[in-house]
């Protein structure tokens, strides 16, 4: 689909920034998870760690998911105003940056399916969806600090 514009930043295909690996492609469709950064807290490491050592990446990232479905952590993202910011935050960019297909906001995890169009690399999207959120969140919640987890899940 050619849209007429310039490409305001290149995609970078496969790359890693130490933790997870990413896809970054134009047109394509991604399941994104994003989770709050006490979502696995450190008083339970016992329990996640564990997590960690399967192997096979589908296997583990299903065991993952299972847990942050028990809702560990703060899960400030029950409150239907911080909910709300995220949904906001993620229709804010539909039609332009992508295509957002599918979402639900968690109590302490956030999933997107998303199709990304040229010209916006899917890590400045999620990066600007934590960056903007978390500021107004800290701000509606009264709290100053990390919201998210550093990395996010695509694939």
């Amino acid at each position: 689909m050619d849209t007429g514009r310039t490409v305001p930043f290149p995609h970078k295909g496969w790359y890693s920034r130490g933790y997870l690996p990413h896809l970054d492609q134009p047109g394509l469709v991604q399941a994104v998870t994003f989770r709050l950064d006490d979502s696995l807290p450190a008083e339970r490491r016992h329990e996640w760690e564990a997590l960690l050592k399967v192997r096979g990446s589908a296997q583990q990232h299903e065991r993952i998911q299972d847990y942050l479905d028990a809702g560990h952590g703060s899960c400030v993202l029950r409150h239907e105003h911080v909910a709300s910011l995220v949904q906001a935050a993620l229709l804010h960019g539909d039609d332009v940056q992508y295509r957002l297909l599918a979402w639900v906001v968690m109590p302490n995890h956030v999933h997107v399916l998303v199709e990304m169009l040229p010209g916006y690399p899917l890590y400045q999207v999620v990066q600007a969806w934590k960056s903007v959120t978390a500021r107004r969140a800290n701000v509606l919640l009264g709290r100053k600090g990390t919201l998210w987890q550093r990395d996010y899940f695509d694939r």
